[in-house]
């Protein structure tokens, strides 16, 4: 795992736990936003994660 996909995880972390004590503090429904941004982030991370060849492996 790089760099840039341990910060695209910790960003992930950082807007979901944004969102969830947002809402559950303010009740405002509007904190839902976060959470959806944070779980289209953690799908980007997941695909870039997948789309890298580990290191063992030769490039074709």
């Amino acid at each position: 795992m790089n760099g840039a996909l341990k910060a695209a995880w910790a960003l992930t972390a950082f807007v979901v736990v944004v969102g969830l004590v947002g809402w559950i503090l303010s009740g405002e429904a509007f904190f839902a936003v976060f959470i959806v941004l944070g779980l289209v982030t953690a799908v980007g991370a997941w695909l870039s994660g997948r789309s890298t060849t580990p290191k063992g492996d030769p490039s074709p």
